[in-house]
């Protein structure tokens, strides 16, 4: 490996902001400082004007491999994940077949270490009746558990009360849950095609899986999670009654955290006018007052971490009538300038959204010497131009969908350069031809 040095970057770190030098070596941040002057480094950069920043960790993204690739794959959407600032991912197991087994499981393993240029881990899935299989993980080699307590896409629904009961007692890693109300939800459903037919308009998703039918679902997750003392991480919390059953506690040591996603955190309802089904996604967006007060979790810290969600269809599945049309949206390739539109916007600082696209999820999972910028981690890192927009083209996408609800928009800043372990594999819009494949997370194990 390259001895790299970045030099008179500022760097955006652990609440704090501060010029400094970075030396890297064997894949690590050796130096954080000043680096002296010499022949003995393999590249150099000159960070003037620019900002430095861990590479964020994307708790929560469908890659679609196996079984979906006409959608997406490991290897393109890693390529996304890089370019957005994304250095590590976690993905979820609603693929075809499921990650439902430590077979299948390892399966993916053996995809993310041949094609993945990003850092990845994989969870496992539970369903009705795999208990025993969720009892034997190793939470060390494995991210966490992956409970849909409402029905999303695929046949993954955990609605049987004992097997949750199970789940939730007996995990040995951190849960994650999809909380919505299904039976609530189908009669939504049933009451819209009776209305409209197969064409319900696209703003009524909001209706049909409504505040409600979050609540519900999350409320329950959260009694199960009190009643076992398990941990729990209910995802993409979408509206402001849902707060309530959170705290502004500090992370570490919290049992119940909470996440946003970059959309529901950017959309709100009157954008179903311009976008349609491209922002069809479960759970809903919703309103307006519900995305600020999302926003504001973020900033209190009643809102843990943020991710993408980045769920890919094509073009073609997308642009189906209401009940065909799938729900999800691509966005891996730019959280990172979404968060810092949105610091600027004065939604909250750029500080805090590192805090909760970074290091939140770095202690949430136990991630091993990752998501911060400190001497001995590894050295997966961002360079970003905050200075220089970026448009977002259709020509500049890597993602295998070929299209973004953000196409005809210009974020403030622009990513520069992404290292993962030490190596820079994205540069100026493009990947390195030489970037060399990510690596399997670990985790500390202390995730119960």
């Amino acid at each position: 490996m390259a001895t790299v040095v970045l030099r008179n970057a500022e760097i955006i770190n652990e609440g704090r902001r501060f010029h400094a030098d970075v030396l890297l070596r064997e894949g690590r941040i050796e130096r954080i400082g000043t680096v002296p002057a010499g022949t003995a480094y393999d590249q150099e950069y000159d960070l003037t004007g620019k900002l430095l920043v861990p590479g964020l960790i994307d708790d929560q993204v469908h890659f679609r491999e196996p079984g979906l690739t006409h959608k997406a794959c490991i290897a393109s959407e890693a390529r996304a994940a890089v370019a957005g600032g994304v250095t590590s991912f976690m993905e979820m197991p609603n693929t075809n077949p499921p990650a439902v087994t430590l077979a299948e499981l390892e399966k993916k393993y053996a995809i993310g270490a041949a094609t993945s240029v990003a850092n990845y881990s994989f969870f496992l899935g539970a369903t009705n009746t795999n208990l025993e299989v969720v009892k034997s993980m190793d939470p060390r080699r494995i991210c966490g558990v992956k409970v849909f307590m409402g029905s999303s896409t695929g046949d993954m629904l955990v609605d049987r009360e004992a097997t949750l009961e199970g789940i939730f007692r007996h995990s040995p890693a951190i849960i994650l849950t999809h909380c919505e109300d299904t039976p609530r939800i189908k009669a939504a459903e049933a009451t819209a095609k009776a209305r409209w037919g197969e064409d319900v308009p696209a703003a009524e998703h909001p209706n049909l899986r409504d505040v409600e039918a979050c609540y519900a679902s999350s409320s329950l997750a959260a009694g199960l999670a009190r009643r076992h003392d398990a941990r729990l991480h209910i995802l993409h919390i979408t509206t402001a009654k849902e707060l309530s059953l959170f705290s502004a506690a500090p992370l570490k040591g919290k049992r119940l955290t909470a996440e946003a996603c970059v959309h529901h955190l950017w959309f709100a309802d009157a954008d179903y006018a311009r976008l349609g089904h491209q922002i069809k996604c479960n759970p809903a967006i919703k309103t307006a007052a519900d995305r600020d007060a999302v926003r504001a979790a973020v900033a209190s810290g009643v809102i843990d971490v943020i991710a993408t969600d980045h769920a890919p269809h094509t073009w073609e599945e997308k642009s189906q009538t209401y009940f065909k049309a799938p729900s999800g949206l691509p966005l891996i390739q730019h959280p990172l300038l979404i968060l810092m539109d949105l610091a600027r916007q004065g939604a909250f600082t750029l500080e805090t959204a590192i805090e909760r696209a970074c290091h939140a999820p770095a202690i949430l999972f136990g991630v091993e010497q990752r998501g911060y910028i400190r001497e001995g981690y590894w050295a997966d890192l961002v360079v970003v131009d905050p200075a220089k927009p970026q448009p977002v083209t259709k020509a500049g996408l890597l993602y295998q969908c070929g299209w973004s609800p953000f196409e005809g928009h210009t974020f403030g800043s622009s990513i520069e350069r992404t290292f993962v372990n030490g190596v820079c594999v994205y540069e100026h819009g493009k990947i390195r031809a030489d970037a060399p494949k990510g690596t399997r997370l670990s985790f500390d194990g202390n995730a119960r």
